[in-house]
């Protein structure tokens, strides 16, 4: 398993959003310019979470996109599998997998069913408000 530049990206995005939150809609542009990362695949990226009710956003003047949440009701697990698709860490236990032939004798099974089930519990156990702490010196978000 290996998160994408859009995984890291969404968490980033909305760790910005969370942290800049107020009334009004931010400018993606504004992202773009702190985070420095490329307008353009902010664009997609965000496209993506609000096709998932994560954030909303506003055409015209004075739009932009603010989240759709608190930031301590966006959990980190739900968005990297909506980024990713998967956090798998073999195929065969991806949702939607067809039945391996060959999992009534397989000898790691249990151990890859362990591994997913700890990536999952993990990444569920974090939510966007978790992210944007930096009780520790010389913390920084960036990922």
């Amino acid at each position: 398993m290996l998160i994408s530049t859009k995984g890291r990206y969404a968490l980033r995005i909305l760790i910005d959003m969370a942290e800049h939150n107020g009334n009004d809609y931010i400018k993606l542009k504004d992202i773009a310019e702190r985070q420095e990362i490329s307008e353009k695949y902010l664009e997609s990226i965000v496209r993506q979470l609000a096709m998932r009710n994560i954030v909303v956003g506003l055409r015209g003047k004075g739009g932009g996109y603010k989240l759709a949440k608190a930031p301590d009701e966006i959990i980190v697990g739900e968005v990297l599998r909506f980024m990713e698709g998967s956090l798998a860490p073999v195929a065969c236990l991806e949702e939607n997998s067809e039945n391996c032939p060959q999992a009534s004798e397989c000898r790691t099974l249990e151990f890859w069913r362990g591994l997913n089930e700890t990536i999952r519990r993990y990444t569920d156990g974090f939510t966007v408000a978790d992210l944007m702490r930096t009780d520790n010196a010389g913390f920084d978000y960036i990922i």
